[in-house]
């Protein structure tokens, strides 16, 4: 299974994380990985960060980086949307997820 079909990711989101990766990560070697673990207020909660690549990730390419998932974060983040929004309501990366049945109010952390 790749990264693609798992997880879309608005041009929103990629421009803004073209920009991170110019700013904080220059030199390049390492990727974005999207990742849920255990915690938050509704049970599971998203987590993003720089990480080298494993052997066992699914891998989707972009210009300037690549998106990073461990199989197990696959499982939870299959058909999720990653956007990036900048409004009256707060800047920042926005996960919408259909398979989620419940959800904080802060959007941070979800329940399958």
């Amino acid at each position: 299974m790749s990264a693609a079909s798992i997880v879309t990711v608005t041009e929103r989101a990629v421009s803004e994380i073209r920009a991170i990766f110019a700013r904080e990560r220059p030199d390049g070697g390492v990727g974005l990985r999207l990742g849920v673990r255990g915690g938050g207020c509704s049970g599971l909660s998203y987590e993003m960060e720089f990480s080298e690549r494993r052997a066992t990730d699914n891998v989707l390419g972009f210009d300037g980086f690549e998106l990073l998932l461990d199989p197990k974060s696959a499982i939870y983040l299959k058909d999720v949307t990653l956007d990036f929004e900048d409004g009256l309501k707060g800047k920042g990366f926005v996960f919408k997820n259909p398979n989620a049945t419940n959800t904080c109010g802060c959007g941070e952390s979800f329940s399958v």
